[in-house]
């Protein structure tokens, strides 16, 4: 029977505007399964598929020949049927003729066997293939879909979605193609020899207690299909609070919260136990119901062949006859009604995988659109209006522009709407209205690809794939050489410390580049874009997890990646922006100031009150470091040195 944990839920999020699945048919499914089953790019699997079908029916007709020749052995042995001339060859006929039919039905068995898993073999990479395109597929939609959407949902439920969608897949095209078909095909062949060997009422008594089954079966399933949903349900909330703690793992340590985390799962789990047992005994329920209703139906069909036999209307072998096809009949019975169930769930598994391929993706390409032409690099913002949500405007009208090869810097209070700009330009949202330009062409009408391809990002929270240190500065650019990484890293003010690492370039970066300081991170981020060679470049507060001495030493090497490129930096310490051709200040959604930096020192608004305010806390914690030196032993060891390549874990 069916394991109750094999199908799993999708994630806890709002479903797409579309055709739910809940409301799907088996055929509606299939519909969209079948180019994957029936690939027209792919001859070899279509006739895989043919040959799967010829196996099925030879299978079957196999299959409803071992009843027969049990009939047959039968009969032998008891006599009937049989007319002996001479007592010579009535003596052969009883030794030799049970052998050979007992002989054929064991090689009619394992000819069943044989042509079945031939089937099955033949069969498996058409639907392997299947699960393969339609999961990758889905792979690349979820990385189409716009930053809106991932930020709306969990990682840990978004993974489950893929990984048990794809079982799902599997499990539809393999039970409809080598269970439910070959089991209406059985059945169909079953009720037709039944007429012909037997008579009307054999057919009537087997049809009546296959209705009754497949409906007991349908009632049931739909019963413990609401259970299974509670259990999938708990299922994925124990798996995302699991994966969501453990990726703030530093998080509970700083708090002290490992026994709070603790019980947080197990309450999930614990639901997920309640419901799981709940789903065990409806499956014994299920399992007892079949059983009874279909030995009903068994033991009406062989009391008519008994009273037969006494009447001598039958034979012994016609008894056995019964029996070994009713029993042959149970088989692709409690099949079909395990399809059902498998189906059902396989559904519920994918459910929301298919509800993630039918939504759109926020940010399309323009029918038409052609690649971004950089002949200059200038960037302009027009009167462009944004809002994360409707009921609260984060841009209210931003026109500025960077011209070509030079640098204009963005700084405000937290909040003002400094990052946004750079998700505007690389388009991971569209905006509300206005325009953005690069080189006078809208980013709207051309395609992502390109535009993406001509600006580089170093952004404020770098996070790095779990491999080296060499695969994440390649990022930046796949075809680089070696030399060209190596060069990048040390523009980067990387290479010294990556060579102190005792695996150099090879050093595992760990989840999330959690194995490195965060100033490290930053100078891989600033790495790879230095790779990449973009005509634009955006730093979106690029050295803000450096501390002050570290980020002096690399303020000279993003001068040089910055020169003669278009770059636009958002700013947090006002510091690194002192030699910006125009500075921006934002304030709510607006520019209240720009200038330069001398300029708006001299007009004395905020931009000089940040400065003032930046400026006086770096002279206090200059003083209280003096005061510290001050204070401390002539024979102090000097402070280590902020490297977490040598040490297994972050240094910051």
């Amino acid at each position: 029977m069916t394991d109750p944990h094999s199908s799993v839920p999708g994630v806890d999020a709002p479903e797409p505007v579309g055709t739910s699945l809940e409301q799907a048919t088996l055929f509606g499914t299939l519909t969209h399964l079948w180019p994957y089953i029936w690939p027209s790019d792919r001859a070899d699997l279509k006739m895989r598929v043919v040959w799967s079908m010829v196996l099925l029916l030879v299978a079957k007709l196999a299959t409803l020949s071992v009843p027969f020749t049990f009939k047959w052995a039968t009969d032998a042995l008891t006599g009937a049927n049989t007319a002996p001339v001479e007592a010579a060859n009535w003596q052969v006929w009883v030794l030799a003729a049970p052998l050979l039919l007992t002989l054929s039905y064991g090689a009619t068995r394992i000819l069943m066997a044989v042509l079945t898993q031939w089937r099955d073999g033949i069969f498996a990479r058409v639907a392997m293939h299947a699960v393969r395109k339609l999961a990758y597929r889905t792979f690349v939609h979820m990385h189409e879909l716009s930053l809106r959407f991932h930020l709306e949902r969990k990682t840990g439920g978004l993974t489950r979605v893929l990984e048990r969608g794809r079982e799902g897949i599997e499990v539809i095209v393999r039970m409809v193609i080598l269970q439910l078909i070959p089991t209406i095909v059985e059945v169909s062949l079953l009720m037709g020899v039944l007429f012909w060997q037997f008579d009307w009422r054999y057919v009537l008594a087997t049809l009546i207690t296959v209705v009754v089954y497949m409906y007991y079966t349908y009632i049931a399933t739909e019963w413990r299909i609401g259970i299974r949903r509670k259990m999938n349900d708990s299922d994925t909330e124990a798996n995302t609070k699991a994966i969501d703690s453990l990726l703030n793992y530093e998080t509970v340590k700083y708090f002290g919260a490992e026994t709070r985390e603790a019980q947080r799962y197990d309450r999930s789990v614990e639901r997920y136990e309640e419901a799981s047992v709940k789903t065990y005994t409806s499956l014994a329920v299920l399992n007892t119901g079949q059983a009874v209703i279909f030995t009903m139906g068994l033991t009406v069909t062989m009391l008519m062949c008994a009273i037969g036999v006494r009447n001598g209307h039958n034979t012994v072998g016609d008894f056995v006859l019964i029996n070994a096809m009713m029993i042959q009949l149970y088989q692709p019975l409690n099949f079909m009604g395990m399809v059902y169930r498998e189906i059902k769930q396989a559904i519920i598994d994918i459910e929301k995988m298919f509800n993630v391929l039918g939504r759109d993706p926020e940010i399309e390409d323009k029918p038409g659109a052609k690649p971004l032409v950089v002949s200059a690099g200038a960037v302009r913002f027009e009167d462009v209006r944004f809002a994360y949500e409707t009921q609260r405007p984060i841009l209210k009208g931003i026109s500025f522009e960077v011209p070509a090869g030079k640098t204009v810097a963005i700084v405000g209070p937290s909040g003002a709407g400094k990052s946004t700009i750079s998700r505007l330009l690389f388009r991971l949202y569209d905006i509300s209205g206005g325009k953005i330009l690069i080189d006078g062409q809208d980013i709207r009408d051309v395609t992502q690809n390109s535009l993406r391809a001509a600006i580089g990002m170093v952004p404020q929270d770098t996070v790095l794939f779990n491999d080296t240190i060499r695969y994440n500065i390649r990022y930046g650019r796949w075809d680089a050489g070696d030399a060209e990484v190596e060069e990048a890293a040390r523009l980067a003010q990387i290479d010294h410390f990556i060579r102190m690492a005792p695996k150099g370039y090879e050093t595992q970066v760990g989840e999330r580049g959690l194995k490195l300081s965060g100033g490290e991170k930053q100078r891989v981020a600033i790495a790879r874009t230095v790779l990449k060679a973009p005509p634009i470049l955006v730093l979106d507060e690029a050295t803000s997890a450096l501390d002050s001495h570290t980020e002096h030493e690399i303020q000279g090497a993003l001068d040089r990646v910055s020169k003669n490129r278009t770059s636009l930096v958002i700013a947090h310490r006002l510091s690194t922006i002192v030699g910006a051709d125009e500075i921006i200040v934002l304030d709510q959604g607006r520019i209240a100031e720009r200038g330069t930096h001398a300029h708006l020192l001299a007009v004395g608004g905020l931009y000089a009150s940040m400065w003032n305010r930046q400026r006086e806390a770096e002279a206090a914690r200059e003083k209280l470091a003096r005061m510290d030196d001050a204070n401390a032993a002539p024979n102090r060891e000097p402070p280590p040195v902020d490297d977490a390549l040598t040490a297994p874990a972050a240094a910051e």
